[in-house]
């Protein structure tokens, strides 16, 4: 029984990751590729990076809750509408219950009594600096799971957060207004009494909040990552993090309402515990919808193995020359440079592997970029000087440094000749064949015209 039962986990193993998709049946290959999304998923909150973020996005909250609040209510008051801080606070913790209305009715309290002026210079940038960590966070956990290692400039950062903080309040409690507005004017509620659009009326209302919730995290998902992401993953990720975080609501304030023996054990400190658990679910499944959105643009990351793909030393040889080849092609027939996006979806290979043998190429002479946006690449001398031996030796000898190189690593002799003739052999075997000698022996066309690339993006 049990040796059946572990017969029949391979099965399904294999079932999930060994087909190529693109070879599959497009149902088939929609199904094996939500599968795996959601193992991957799975994988990345229990032993990923995910929880480690939401962790230091708690901390930074609880740390620039007030000030941020403070700024917001003071944007508020000169527009009239800071009265409507607390009822959006009191929505924004109803999973907590009963203790939802006392944390919000001591947060806005100490809001309105907080002085900015008494704090001085020093204590007004301090004040602006832990809302702008919160921000600065933000970021940098969208660009962890983006794969982004580029940071924005100082000055867009600042001109982004600083539109955040002020805008940003003014349009939510502006939606909310027009929406309110717009249920309780008089065609409104003339329309109210007519059946059935009386009921779709009351339902479409009821679907508003629904609706807003995954308009903000869809508006997350695409401005907060330092890269270029496409609306639909975006939405689906909003879409997901937005039923997710209404459920997560639904089943925390059961939760809530039956913890009784919570507050007998941490007394006056249950509603704080409550309170940092229920900041904890928010951000994680605001990590989680931006997950969904970064695998669904980038499905080449739905890999079986945890932690990032580390190509083997062959796996780089053969994508270097891969990357030549397909360069250099476009190159000698005159079509666009490949961009990085464009050789992802291309090879099937994550980007932040195809970027590694792309920087050790171009540090090695072979390519360079251009100046369009996004940047494409072209060869960075004659293709027909350029020999596969050199090609390959740049990607080798990719990493090595002044004290962690070949010469450093001491060998007994029978293993230096070993080493020594199979470099040799590399060498000879590929020192008279140039890049442009490769590219002439293939007369296929384009791969951009049969391939991936080419297709609907993924």
């Amino acid at each position: 029984m049990l040796r059946e039962s572990i017969n029949w986990l391979k099965r399904i193993d294999r079932a999930i990751w060994t087909p190529h998709l693109p070879a599959l049946p497009v149902w088939k290959m929609h199904v094996v590729r939500i599968v795996r999304l959601v193992i991957v998923l799975f994988r990345d909150v229990v032993e990923g990076e995910l929880t480690l973020w939401t962790m230091s996005l708690v901390y930074t909250t609880l740390l620039s809750m007030v000030p941020l609040l403070a700024l917001s209510f003071s944007v508020l008051k000169a527009f009239g509408v800071h009265n409507q801080i607390q009822p959006l606070l009191e929505n924004l913790l109803a999973p907590l219950g009963d203790q939802a209305q006392e944390i919000t009715s001591r947060m806005t309290g100490f809001i309105e009594h907080m002085n900015v002026g008494v704090l001085g210079a020093v204590g007004l940038a301090l004040l602006i600096y832990t809302v702008i960590s919160l921000m600065q966070k933000i970021e940098e956990s969208f660009n962890a799971i983006w794969h982004v290692t580029q940071l924005r400039s100082l000055g867009e950062r600042f001109s982004r957060y600083l539109s955040a903080l002020m805008v940003g309040p003014i349009l939510v409690f502006a939606a909310l207004g027009i929406t309110t507005m717009a249920l309780k004017s008089g065609p409104a509620q003339a329309i109210l009494a007519v059946e059935p659009l009386g009921s779709l009326l009351t339902g479409v209302g009821k679907v508003v909040p629904y609706a807003l919730v995954i308009g903000a995290f869809t508006f997350f998902y695409l401005f907060v990552p330092n890269t270029r992401v496409r609306i639909a993953p975006a939405l689906t990720g909003g879409a997901v993090a937005g039923v997710l975080w209404q459920s997560a609501g639904w089943g925390f304030a059961m939760f809530v309402a039956s913890s009784t023996r919570y507050a007998a054990i941490y007394s006056s400190f249950a509603i704080l515990v409550l309170f940092l658990f229920w900041l904890y679910v928010s951000w994680l499944v605001l990590l989680i919808g931006a997950s969904v959105s970064f695998y669904l643009q980038h499905p080449e990351y739905l890999y079986e193995m945890p932690g990032e793909p580390r190509l083997s030393n062959r796996m780089r040889e053969r994508l270097a020359l891969a990357v030549m080849h397909l360069v250099g092609s476009n190159f000698v027939q005159g079509r666009p440079p490949w961009t990085l996006r464009e050789l992802t979806q291309r090879l099937a290979i994550p980007m932040h592997s195809i970027n590694a043998v792309v920087d050790a190429l171009a540090n090695g002479g072979f390519l360079l970029q251009s100046s369009g946006s996004p940047p494409g690449y072209l060869p960075a001398r004659d293709l027909s000087e350029m020999s596969l031996a050199e090609v390959l030796a740049a990607v080798r000898k990719a990493g090595e440094g002044r004290s962690l190189n070949p010469d450093s690593l001491p060998l007994p002799a029978s293993v230096e000749s070993i080493v020594r003739r199979l470099e040799e052999n590399v060498v000879a075997s590929t020192r008279s064949t140039s890049v442009r000698a490769m590219i002439d022996q293939d007369d296929r066309p384009d791969p951009r015209d049969v391939g991936p690339a080419n297709a609907e993006p993924r």
